[in-house]
């Protein structure tokens, strides 16, 4: 459902933490969702509406949970996302972060980008494109740099439950030197050491540079139907080129990629890329021909 794609991309973010405005049990079953998947923990945190709140709002419930999120875990972005009980009874977020923060709940100047993700409405898809346009709106005002470009590419690699995946792009893009800021980056934070410390915020994209990603050379999305919306406002909003692309998944839509990644940064694709694809080309050719007995028959 929604909460669960909002869920993803807040742990992307660095120094971030999840927050959900809903009840405890829709908390739980987004963070064991995570945990169960990855073997990893999944951190986040709620306010904890019961009956009380879906008849009187939930405010006060939010304002308590956050503030015992900020005095607690001492996060540098709070984000926020909803369930089905709030978007039920038309909890307003808005005004619900801005009144915390004239109570000083919260610091004033924290990040608190929020998403409305009721889970009866759309999927996990969904509420990862809210959260992901949300974090970006909140963190780009006023970052925009007219006539001026960081030469960065942005990844945006859509919701990607396999954090081999995100490596292979960030290798990718090591090789053919590009400057990149991949957001959300979930590599560090559902891959993390065993080393025998616990880290709550253990990686993600910094926060930084998701605010100067409006001032980059390019954006490129990999999966199109998890981006709608962002890529709407992005292509209305961001400098440089954009480009939605397919799941690099396979030769030719690896290959579409890389020439892609080539074509706009104006780079040669590196000798140990193609030797990689001429590996990945015999083993599909071995392997089509032993399916189709013409091979170790």
């Amino acid at each position: 459902c929604q909460p669960l794609g909002a869920q993803m991309v807040a742990h992307g973010f660095e120094n971030t933490l999840p927050f959900v405005h809903g009840s405890q049990g829709c908390a739980s079953y987004f963070r064991s969702t995570f945990s169960r998947h990855f073997r990893e923990p999944a951190a986040a945190t709620c306010d904890a509406m019961t009956e009380d709140g879906a008849v009187f709002g939930g405010q006060n419930n939010m304002f308590e949970g956050m503030e015992n999120a900020y005095s607690l875990y001492k996060p540098e972005m709070l984000a926020i996302y909803t369930t089905c009980m709030p978007e039920v009874i038309g909890d307003d977020l808005n005004s619900y972060t801005i009144n915390a923060k004239k109570k000083e709940l919260i610091p004033g100047d924290l990040p608190t980008p929020y998403a409305n993700t009721p889970s009866f409405n759309g999927t996990h898809i969904h509420g990862y494109d809210n959260m992901l346009k949300a974090i970006l709106q909140n963190l780009t005002a006023e970052k925009k740099v007219e006539g001026q470009s960081n030469g960065k590419l942005n990844l945006i690699p859509g919701f990607e439950g396999n954090t081999g995946n995100l490596r292979e792009y960030k290798k990718y893009l090591e090789a053919m030197e590009i400057p990149y800021t991949m957001m959300p980056d979930i590599t560090d934070v559902f891959d993390s050491v065993c080393d025998g410390t616990y880290r709550l915020y253990a990686g993600g994209t910094p926060l930084k540079d998701a605010a100067d990603s409006i001032n980059a050379k390019a954006t490129v999305s990999l999966m199109k139907y998890s981006t709608l919306q962002s890529m709407t406002w992005i292509k209305n909003e961001y400098a440089g080129e954009k480009e939605v692309l397919p799941l690099p998944m396979g030769i030719e839509k690896t290959d579409q990629f890389l020439m892609k990644l080539s074509e706009m940064f104006d780079k040669p694709i590196p000798a140990e890329l193609k030797e990689e694809r001429g590996r990945a080309v015999d083993a599909m050719t071995d392997a089509h021909q032993y399916i189709h007995g013409q091979k170790f028959a």
